[in-house]
């Protein structure tokens, strides 16, 4: 998931590289979605932690991979928030599984 397992916050920055998303477009989630509010400093300095990220990840899956409209990506993880959060695990399982097979391919393919 994040390149230091052992890391407790990032910054915006960070985090914006890692989902693939610019900065402004996390503000403005955190306005959309009232249950993704990182930690801030005294400095209005916001921090992350791995809960929000996974947070972030479910509002991508939702919004940029699905196409679900703000309210209704909200509306959603109100409801189902579980079931979200499992749809979202299954997709990066999947993603995995693919990228191990690739991997597969590619050691077969130079034995041959």
């Amino acid at each position: 998931m994040a390149e230091n397992p052992h890391k407790l916050y990032y910054s915006i920055k960070e985090v914006a590289q890692q989902i693939n998303v610019t900065e402004s477009l996390l503000r403005y989630w955190e306005t959309e979605f009232p249950h993704l509010r990182p930690k801030t400093t005294g400095n209005r300095v916001r921090q992350y932690t791995e809960k929000d990220i996974e947070q972030i990840k479910v509002i991508y899956n939702l919004v940029k991979v699905r196409g679900f409209k703000i309210a209704a990506a909200r509306k959603m993880i109100q409801e189902n928030r579980k079931g979200a959060d499992k749809s979202q695990k299954v997709m990066e399982s999947l993603i995995s599984v693919r990228d191990q097979l690739q991997e597969l391919k590619k050691q077969l393919d130079s034995l041959v």
